[in-house]
């Protein structure tokens, strides 16, 4: 079996072999081709960077793998910022003994991912660590995109009356992975949301307009995300329970669990917080894209002090949603 040697990560002919033969054959555009130190990049006015590192196990679960959601987590991270994501930079830190027929699948995710999202990854490094130094497979990327919105959307930015969407069900890929990595066979049915977000968030911007706060609920979930926003605006959230959209099969394997879906990382899913009087074309634009379909109107945001998130339950009562305090899961991207 073909696995990667020490030799792959020094730089020498070794390297150059496994970056022309692996990586620019299936990442391949003009300016990768050049194989230079960086990229000159063609862009003009405000720019919109982010950058993020990828660590999940297991490397491929259903609905995604590690090289498609390094791809969709900085592409949505640029387009929440009001960005058009247009460039990535690739690095990968990878184990000695990594089979290559797994690192070349990887590639190949991400080159789907980063052509349906419309980006060209045109920079990179590769590190081949010796074994037991990283978990297989380690990804950083960087996205830089033009900035199209004015003024960028920002935590900071939400206002009192303003409502909180959500672009879809919550929980999907943090259950996904976790099911997958403990072989938990009674939880079988569910998928990762991993998907790009530019298009929909740019349609927010440009056709709806006045958007205060996008933002992607990853790590911690929707409830973490929006205790993040009410500490930036210095504002408090109000969420309707029965209003947030979670699948049946989620809320089942969480209830098994004992978890719960509103901390669940998603990563396909946007919030996006506006006038009460956009709402209802901002869900139209959403409810219209593949990606938005189970979009909803979940909250608003209302004066208050200190900053917090309040659930009001199916019961007619109240609950404190605080900010995830540790991590309900390990490695979830």
């Amino acid at each position: 079996m073909n696995r990667l040697l020490l030799d792959s990560g020094s730089g020498g002919r070794a390297s150059q072999r496994l970056i022309t033969d692996l990586f620019v054959r299936h990442l391949d555009n003009e300016i990768l081709r050049r194989m230079d130190d960086g990229a000159v990049l063609d862009m003009r006015g405000p720019v919109v960077m982010s950058t993020d590192g990828y660590t999940v196990t297991p490397l491929f679960f259903p609905g995604g793998d590690i090289g498609s959601l390094a791809v969709h987590g900085t592409v949505n991270d640029v387009a929440v910022m009001g960005g058009r994501p247009r460039y990535l930079s690739c690095g990968f830190i990878l184990e000695e003994g990594l089979e290559l027929d797994v690192l070349e699948r990887v590639v190949q995710s991400m080159a789907g991912a980063a052509r349906r999202a419309g980006v060209a990854v045109v920079t990179g490094d590769t590190k081949v660590v010796p074994r037991g130094a990283c978990d297989r497979l380690f990804i950083t990327t960087t996205g830089v995109g033009e900035l199209i919105a004015e003024p960028a959307p920002s935590g900071h930015a939400a206002r009192p009356g303003d409502a909180v969407l959500l672009s879809g069900t919550v929980g999907d890929h943090g259950l996904t992975v976790m099911a997958r990595r403990e072989e938990l066979s009674f939880i079988s049915d569910v998928r990762s949301d991993s998907a790009p977000l530019n298009r929909l968030a740019e349609r927010l911007i440009t056709e709806v307009g006045d958007i205060h706060v996008l933002r992607d609920p990853t790590r911690g979930g929707l409830a973490t995300t929006l205790n993040e926003i009410a500490e930036q605006s210095g504002l408090s959230c109000v969420v309707d329970e029965a209003a947030v959209p979670v699948r049946e099969n989620v809320r089942a394997g969480c209830g098994v669990l004992g978890l719960d879906p509103l901390y669940l990382a998603n990563e396909g899913k946007l919030i996006c917080v506006l006038p009460r009087e956009k709402a209802d074309a901002a869900l139209a634009v959403m409810r219209s894209e593949p990606v938005g379909m189970d979009a909803a109107l979940v909250g608003e945001m209302v004066a208050g002090a200190p900053p917090r998130v309040t659930l009001r339950t199916r019961m007619g009562g109240q609950r404190l949603l605080s900010m995830l305090e540790g991590a309900p899961l390990p490695r979830i991207c």
